[in-house]
């Protein structure tokens, strides 16, 4: 996992504490707002992409946050 993946994890378990935090100070989990994620990564796994005989676009490549090699 490179740097940005374990910044988006800890991301995720602030909101979850934070939901955590509301429905034990009494709030109904039903009426809590859904959060989309405000932030996507791309990442390729160009090994798997060769064992599974697939061709990455360079430009795919390219744009990728993250490429496994």
């Amino acid at each position: 996992m490179g740097p940005m993946s374990w910044t988006n994890v800890i991301d995720a378990y602030r909101q979850v504490g934070s939901y955590v935090g509301r429905i034990l100070k009494g709030a109904k989990p039903a009426d809590l707002p859904v959060v989309q994620a405000s932030k996507f990564e791309l990442v390729i796994n160009a090994e798997t992409a060769r064992m599974l005989g697939l061709t990455v676009p360079a430009p795919l490549l390219a744009t990728a946050d993250e490429v496994i090699e």
